[in-house]
This record gives structure tokens, C-alpha cells and sequence, in this order.
């Protein structure tokens, strides 16, 4: 009982103290971001120099990093980020940027496995820190919280004093910006920490102080450095440290702020949409009574791949590792089954076989009617590629640097090619010939069919990785390939040798076929879309010009980045949008059609098909919405 009463006066005594230095000193901590860390740049030596500067500094509390913590999400970087952040004296947490989730040759799995988390929650100095990942899931779309950060932000204790940190400012940057906001609000958030834009900026959005913070990186203008942010009970000051001429200067506040509670004083309509939403609204909608929603729902999970159906059943994947099956007559869930990965992987399905891969690692064959595991099989690292079934054969990449060919019914290996540098996430084109497809080492390769062996390898000229073919679906026609590459360019290659022909000015990772084959069907970063034939001429200077090209209109889509493909019935080109729109054009001259709102995130690819004098179309977007659209 002494022991007990002892241990209680010491408790006692401390919080007294505790409290005393709450009262005589601001919490203080160190924000870092956009390390954008990659072995054998300077990124690694500025981050170091920080560090050691932090490890110095004797009046911190924590440390705080605000994303893009990696330049292109690979498990080295990953691995080496947390190394390095393992030597701070103090404790620290991460949040993920885009850059550490959008090109993830493990699909965010080893981020979470390293680090230990993707969201967090603290208290500190009577305030609650919150933070979590941005967005966008893998797929190339502006950032947008998933589904899942959504339901815990929305599942907070509300009306308590807090930081949140977050990598993308919440403004249109985000697709469901307002929504965050409305959240944020709720919670008691009365502050705002990000990076992204590598520079020091003060913010409002909608009524929320926010500011964003420089880069660690040093560039032409501005030394390796970090921000300090004392923050007191009802206020905030931010200071940035610099290294200049080998020595650290911290300069005068460059941020300084009363903090209170924000009242949300935004305007929403019936849809919960904000007024100062600048895309479509849902309205547009009424301007086309021609497209009719038959169901939709809204999962609790992001989507961030494609479907597969057979008669009345389609199946989908979800970025919390759900395989899903419903009936398509009314969207009731028929079962669901979840795996220990995230899944990005569009599956496949034939006869009873259901197949997909997932970031643990694995590629699985389910029972379509009742997902019982039937077979699976496993990669030396996560599986985001989709797979194709031909001859009885499943194709898939991953992201061990294998591409394989699997019997459909055992999963037993058929071949594999094991010269693949880069990661591999899109889906193949796979004939009688050849298996056409991408990676992130700017690589396309055209294998064999039956042997798995190189036929071609063809590279982008541009140096980056960035510039991979790697997220786009390669179609075939007229013995010719075709692809759409981050440097804004369609290429023409010659499928038996992989020459490249020619190549059409605009694009980005979107492509398509006409369902005759006969027509290609593009879109660009900037509100145009175009068509021309698969077996036109090649031209001279390596340029297909805008006169040999069927049509090349204005789309209405503005600045536009999905990778989406595009698709053709009955004379309609399906255009999917990164802002939750779906885009219908004349195959014949590319006029507007219809255009429906189903989100406001990235539409994946979608299912078509006719039923009498009537079209259906399954669609799902990035933030968990499905619905199936019937056009008369």
C-alpha cells in the first residue's frame, strides 16, 4: 500500500511539473517534407544535414514529416528513409506524400509494414495531433483522401483542440477537398500542417489557417532546411532553420497566428458538394435524362481497378484488400472475401476461375461463384498488375522483375520471363504472338506467347522513369501497338518488331480501341480528345498530323490526367474522368454525346454491354462509388 501511495505522490509530482513546463514553454517540433529521398542524390545529404541540426538542438519535443518522404515509393528508399529517421533523438511520425504512393512498386504495403501505420494520433501540450496519406492510390489522379482515412476522421471525438497534417493543401488539389475540410472542422482541427509545394506558404481553405512548408532539398535559390513550430495554447509561430555557409540560422518567425475553433460556415447542396466546387456538379446529370443510375452504392473502401463480370455476377478489388462479388441486376453483395495485401489489380475471370494479384505477394484463383480459394501462387514482391486469360493461360506481371504465364487451373508455372527491370502494374496485351506490356524503367516488352522469350524491347526517349509505359493498357490493330506515355505522346510501333512508326502529339496513360478495332481513341492532359485509324499511313518525320487524324475536338474535361482507357459501343467512345465523370463522344465525329457524374474522384475501368436496344454500363470510382447506368 506505501509503494502504491509513493508511486501516486510521484505521478502527482510530475504532472505538476508537467504542467508548470506547459505553462512556461510553447510545445515545440520540427517539421520536415518532401525529402523525396532516392540513394545517390543530394536528397540524402540534405535530409542527413537536418538531422544532424535536430539531434543538436536540445528545446524539441518531436518531430513531424509531411510526405513525399521518397522520390518514387521503391522498398529501398522506403527502407532507407526509415534508417535514417531512426537516428533523430527524438521520436517522430510520417505521413505518406504522393510520390510515396503513387509509384510504389509494392502498392503502398511497404510504407505501412516499415513505418508501422498510414494514419496517427497524439497528444501533446493539450493538443491532439492528427495525420494520414494523401492519395491518390497508385493510379495517376489528383490527390484524394481514401475512403478509409475519411471514415476515421469522420469517427473522431469532435470538438477537440487539433493539428492536422496532411501532405497536399486541402483545396482543390484534392478531389474531395471539401468533404476533408467539413471533417476537419468537426474534429476541432484549428491548424493545418502540409508540404508539396516545397515552399513556405500561408493558406486558408474555407476558413481552416493552414500553411505549407519547404523542402528539404536545397535547390538554385535556397539552402537544405526545415521549419520549427512553437505552438502554445491558443497560438502558433513557425521558423525556418537554415545551413548557410556551414552554419544553422534560425530566421524570424515567417508564420505567426491566433488559434480558435472554425466554425464550417460553407454552403453544401443536396449532394454535399461545395459552392466553390469548380468541376461538374451533379446537376449536369439532369441535362441528360438519356442516362439512368438503375442502382448505386457507396463501398466503405477506396477502388482502384477495374471489373470483371460474367452473365449476372461482376467482381471487383478494393485498396483494403476486399474481392467483392455482386449481382448486376441490383448491386447486392453476393460474398467477400479479404486478403492481407491492398489489391490494385483488375481481375480476370473465365468458366469458374476468378484471378488477381495482391500486394502480399500473391496471385489467387477463387471460385467465382463462392470465392473459395481455389489455387494461388507466389511472387518474390506485390503483385499490382492485372491480369489476362488466354488459352487457358493467366498472364501477370509483378514487381519481383518476372512477368508469368500460369496454368488457368492449377496456377502451375507455364514460364516465366525473368529480365524485366522495373515494376510492372497495367494489364497486357496478350494474342496467339506476343504479350505487349510496360514497366517503370521506361520499358515496353513484347514476349512470346507460348515460350515467354523476348521478341523486342522498346524505350522511351526520355530519361526519367516518370515517363514509363508502364500505366498504360497497350492495344493492338493493323499489326501495329499502341501506347499512351506520361511525356504526352500516343506511339505507333510495329508489333512483330517493335520499330517505332510514328507517334500523335497528346496524351498522357489513356488509349483505346473502337470495338471493330478499326479506330484509335486517345484523350490529352488538356481538353481535347482524338481519333484516327489503326492502319493510317505511316507519315514522314515521324508525326501524324492533325490533318490525317479522323477528328480532334475540345472534351470539356479541362485539365485531365486519368489513365483510364478509353472504350466504343454502339458508336459512343466512353471517356472516364479523374473528377468522377463519365464522358460520351461520337465515334464518328467526335461530338458530345452525354456526360454523367457518378463521383468527384478517378472512374476505373468500366464494363459494357447491350441488352436489346439498350446499353449498361458498370462503373466504379477511386472513393468507393458503384453503380451500374443504363443509356436508352
Amino acid at each position: 500500500m506505501r509503494n502504491k501511495i509513493v508511486i501516486l505522490a510521484a505521478m502527482l509530482l510530475l504532472g505538476t511539473a508537467l504542467c508548470a513546463q506547459n505553462t512556461s514553454r510553447p510545445l515545440r517540433f520540427a517539421f520536415l517534407t518532401d525529402t523525396h529521398l532516392s540513394a545517390g542524390s543530394h536528397s540524402v545529404t540534405d535530409l542527413r544535414r537536418c538531422i544532424e541540426d535536430i539531434n543538436r538542438l536540445d528545446s524539441l519535443d518531436f518531430v513531424i514529416f509531411g510526405g513525399d518522404i521518397t522520390d518514387f515509393g521503391a522498398d529501398e528508399e522506403i527502407r532507407m528513409a526509415k534508417k535514417m529517421l531512426d537516428s533523430l533523438r527524438y521520436r517522430y511520425w510520417v505521413v505518406a506524400g504522393n510520390h510515396d504512393a503513387k509509384w510504389s512498386e509494392s502498392g503502398c504495403n511497404t510504407f505501412k509494414n516499415v513505418f508501422g501505420y498510414e494514419q496517427f494520433e497524439f497528444e501533446a501540450g493539450g493538443w491532439r495531433f492528427l495525420g494520414c496519406n494523401c492519395g491518390p492510390d497508385m493510379r495517376m489522379a489528383p490527390a484524394l483522401l481514401p475512403r478509409e482515412s475519411m471514415e476515421w476522421l469522420e469517427a473522431l471525438e469532435p470538438g477537440r483542440k487539433s493539428i492536422f497534417i496532411n501532405h497536399y493543401p486541402q483545396d482543390t488539389s484534392v478531389l474531395n477537398y471539401f468533404d476533408v475540410t467539413r471533417a476537419l472542422k468537426r474534429a476541432g482541427v484549428q491548424l493545418e500542417i502540409g508540404g508539396h509545394w516545397h515552399q513556405n506558404r500561408v493558406m486558408d481553405y474555407d476558413g481552416l489557417p493552414a500553411v505549407l512548408c519547404r523542402s528539404s532539398m536545397t535547390d538554385k535559390k535556397r539552402p537544405p532546411g526545415y521549419n520549427t513550430v512553437e505552438l502554445w495554447a491558443d497560438s502558433v509561430s513557425i521558423s525556418e532553420r537554415r545551413l548557410v555557409a556551414g552554419a544553422w540560422i534560425q530566421q524570424e518567425p515567417w508564420y505567426s497566428r491566433r488559434l480558435a475553433e472554425v466554425k464550417d460556415t460553407v454552403h453544401y447542396d443536396s449532394h454535399g458538394i461545395a459552392a466553390s466546387y469548380p468541376w461538374l456538379r451533379y446537376d449536369v446529370n439532369d441535362r441528360y435524362p438519356q442516362i439512368r443510375e438503375v442502382w448505386k452504392f457507396q463501398d466503405n473502401c477506396n477502388i482502384v481497378a477495374g471489373f470483371a463480370r460474367c452473365g449476372k455476377r461482376a467482381w471487383y478489388t478494393t485498396a483494403s484488400g476486399s474481392v467483392r462479388c455482386i449481382d448486376v441486376r441490383n448491386g447486392k453483395r453476393l460474398w467477400s472475401k479479404d486478403f492481407p495485401g491492398k489489391i490494385f489489380s483488375t481481375p480476370a475471370v473465365s468458366g469458374r476461375y476468378l484471378v488477381f494479384g495482391c500486394t502480399d505477394g500473391g496471385i489467387y484463383a477463387l471460385d467465382a461463384r463462392s470465392g473459395r480459394t481455389l489455387w494461388s501462387a507466389r511472387a518474390g514482391k506485390s503483385v499490382l498488375a492485372s491480369p489476362v486469360i488466354f488459352g487457358g493461360k493467366v498472364f501477370i506481371g509483378a514487381s519481383d522483375g518476372i512477368f508469368r504465364a500460369l496454368d488457368l487451373r492449377t496456377g502451375a508455372p507455364v514460364w516465366s520471363f525473368e529480365g524485366v527491370d522495373g515494376f510492372v502494374e497495367c494489364r497486357a496485351f496478350v494474342d496467339a504472338e506476343q504479350v505487349v506490356f510496360g514497366s517503370w524503367a521506361g520499358r515496353l516488352y513484347s514476349l512470346d506467347t507460348r515460350s515467354g522469350k523476348l521478341q523486342w524491347v522498346w524505350k522511351c526517349s526520355k530519361p526519367s522513369r516518370m515517363y514509363s509505359p508502364a500505366a498504360t493498357w497497350p492495344v493492338k490493330a493493323a499489326g501495329r501497338i499502341f501506347i499512351a506515355v506520361p511525356d504526352r505522346r500516343v506511339y505507333v510501333l510495329d508489333a512483330s518488331s517493335g520499330e517505332e512508326l510514328f507517334h500523335v502529339e497528346g496524351g498522357r496513360e489513356a488509349i483505346g480501341l473502337s470495338s471493330d478495332g478499326t479506330t484509335v481513341l486517345a484523350k490529352t492532359m488538356h481538353n481535347t480528345s482524338y481519333a484516327f485509324r489503326a492502319d493510317v499511313p505511316v507519315p514522314a518525320g515521324g508525326e501524324l498530323p492533325a490533318s490525317a487524324q479522323l477528328w480532334r475536338v475540345p472534351n470539356g474535361m479541362h485539365y485531365e490526367i486519368g489513365p483510364t482507357q478509353l472504350l466504343e459501343t454502339r458508336g459512343m467512345v466512353l471517356t472516364a474522368s479523374d473528377k468522377g465523370n463519365i464522358h460520351a463522344y461520337s465515334l464518328a465525329d467526335g461530338s458530345q454525346l452525354w456526360i454523367h457524374k457518378i463521383s468527384v474522384a478517378l472512374v476505373n475501368p468500366m464494363q459494357t454491354w447491350k441488352k436489346g436496344r439498350d446499353c449498361y454500363i458498370l462503373a466504379s470510382s477511386m472513393d468507393g462509388v458503384v453503380t451500374l447506368l443504363k443509356v436508352d
